[in-house]
């Protein structure tokens, strides 16, 4: 077929239609699901693949997932063959050995694009649904030793045959779930937003045709690589290695996270041989999140602003050995993978963050800081689960103070539940949340404040599940700034007793009033604190950011008590 003639103003306007269809299928699954990890927290993604399943456009949410989408869908092709795919097909596959794969929780969905009888296109979602069932209630927990003990698996199953529901299949789901209602609203929302898609693209191709549709897919991929290749031509050269070691794997051992990165004048490479093997602890990840992982630093270098498709991501090579942390193979655990994930993310951060300052700061609160707490609520009775992240301080960077109270690198867009809605949802009161300041990474530029969250529970036998990485290591600082502080939480009984702080627990009891009082760590600090501007620092210690005490042992500045003002410096400073 001769090639399609296509002006680059319908070029740009197919390409921002497409990205649009993106996020209002994004859009779509907020505003029909009923869990609040989707609708509040905005846990979970969407994009749009070519019929060969390579990413064409994202819509908004968490970008770890993006990264996914595309795997996802390539499994499913390679497990079905597109010529056995009809309109109306859904396929359902969260096996984090596979394509696209990260825990048991995150349910991936993949629809087949037709128009007329033409397969033309691909739609993906990637959502964590709130429990598929396993040992604990929320499915992903911190002591599970194998991938049984954490829910239902799916290795590619078709939920919808033509449009109509595998009931055998639903069933299962619901018969396997501690809130079969809720995960099938969420499963339902899932499809209705990927129809919603497959409907706007039909539309696309009835305004524009299909030959065209299908060209501004393939321009799309062949301008994000053409681009890629150029920003990287221009991309010093060289190899950089680092080598970190995660907390420790539940049981007291060191993880070992090690990665050499090489950029080429054509390509970007991500080698991970020498990190630790899989471990019996939940911390593990499959080789499609690591790269997920890895993706995101590469697009900070590359530039944030760069159209996200798989085009762009051509120059990359990622290399992990089998049966290792960051290359798991089954029956590994994986529900808290987004710690080896980000782990993953964080040394190819901080080895390239000399080279690339300009676009790469200090270190973050790294983890996900994940909670999981399920009980019943006070008066009713009736059982609640809350899934959430916890936001934390961000790093400096060249010009910059670290981002206050933010979520992780690889969440995207989330946020975690307003407080309104938790106290009125689930069974705890939140006695506070307010930023955390103690031991913020100073710096010409400062690292951003962490944030406390305090849950006390108003009912017995309440389980709290989390996984507070970075609770041993703190955030690093860069080009001669402070480190930042630790991720951890305790206990403080209704007793009067205390138990912590900690980094990881599974299902501990809570009580009525008894609190769990979380902290997520400061960034870290950026470049020299001696090079502060003091009335910044006296402008910190007015607003609480800093201490008196930190201000001049850190800062070397003198500010008085009273009116905040600099009354000197120290002789370090002068």
């Amino acid at each position: 077929m001769a090639e399609v003639k296509i002006n680059p103003v319908t070029l740009d306007i197919v390409k921002d239609s497409l990205i649009a269809v993106s996020n209002e299928v994004f859009y779509a699954f907020a505003r029909t699901s009923m869990s609040p990890i989707i609708y509040e927290t905005l846990d979970y993604a969407s994009g749009i693949a070519d019929v060969d399943g390579r990413l064409l456009t994202q819509g908004n949410g968490a970008c770890g997932f993006i990264g996914l989408i595309a795997p996802m869908i390539q499994e499913i092709i390679h497990k079905y063959g597109k010529e056995n795919m009809h309109p109306g097909d859904v396929y359902l596959i969260n096996d984090p050995y596979l394509g696209g794969g990260t825990h048991l929780s995150d349910i991936g969905m993949v629809m087949p694009v037709f128009y007329g009888e033409e397969l033309i296109a691909f739609i993906g979602n990637k959502a964590h649904w709130s429990d598929v069932g396993g040992m604990a209630a929320g499915s992903f927990t911190t002591d599970s030793q194998d991938v049984f003990q954490e829910g239902l698996r799916f290795s590619g199953v078709k939920l919808l045959d033509q449009g109509e529901i595998c009931k055998p299949l639903l069933e299962m789901i619901k018969s396997n779930v501690r809130f079969p209602e809720t995960s099938e609203g969420d499963m339902w929302g899932q499809i209705a937003s990927l129809r919603t898609g497959y409907k706007r693209i039909g539309e696309l191709c009835e305004k524009y045709t299909v030959e065209v549709v299908k060209e501004s897919m393939k321009r799309l991929l062949e301008q994000g690589a053409k681009i890629a290749y150029n920003r990287i031509k221009e991309l010093p050269k060289g190899s950089w290695e680092m080598e970190e070691f995660m907390d420790d794997d539940g049981y007291g051992n060191l993880v070992r996270v090690k990665v050499k990165i090489t950029i080429t004048e054509d390509e970007f490479i991500a080698d991970f041989t020498g990190s630790s093997p899989q471990v019996a602890s939940p911390i593990n990840t499959g080789y499609s999140s690591l790269c997920a992982g890895v993706k995101v630093i590469y697009m900070s270098i590359l530039g944030p602003e760069l159209a996200v498709n798989d085009g762009v991501f051509e120059p990359m090579r990622i290399f992990a050995e089998d049966g290792s942390i960051m290359r798991c193979h089954a029956p590994a655990p994986t529900s808290c993978y987004f710690e080896s994930m980000i782990y993953a993310s964080d040394v190819v951060w901080k080895a390239l963050a000399p080279v690339f300052p300009e676009a790469l700061g200090a270190g973050h609160m790294l983890s996900v800081c994940s909670v999981v707490l399920a009980g019943t609520k006070q008066g009713s009775g009736e059982p609640f689960l809350i899934v959430e992240p916890t936001g934390g301080g961000w790093g400096a960077s060249d010009g910059k103070d670290g981002e206050v109270g933010q979520f992780c690198v690889g969440d995207g867009e989330t946020y975690n539940v307003p407080v309104e809605m938790a106290e009125n949802r689930y069974g705890i009161m939140i006695d506070e949340y307010s930023l955390h300041t103690d031991g913020m990474g100073a710096g010409k530029y400062r690292g951003g404040s962490g944030a406390v969250r305090s849950y006390r529970a108003m009912t017995d036998g309440q389980l709290f599940t989390a996984s507070f990485g970075r609770n041993k290591f703190p955030a690093w600082g860069a080009a001669g700034g402070k480190d930042g502080s630790y991720n951890y939480f305790e206990f403080h009984n209704a007793d009067g007793s205390k138990e912590g702080p900690m980094g990881i627990v599974a299902r501990h009891v809570m009580n009525k009033d008894d609190v769990v009082y979380m902290v997520t760590c400061t960034g870290g600090g950026y470049g020299n604190p001696l090079e502060r501007d003091p009335e910044l620092v006296a402008w910190d210690v007015k607003n609480e950011y800093i201490s008196i005490r930190q201000a001049e042992e850190d800062y070397g500045v003198i500010v008085d008590a009273d009116t905040f003002e600099v009354k000197g410096l120290t002789d370090a400073r002068k």
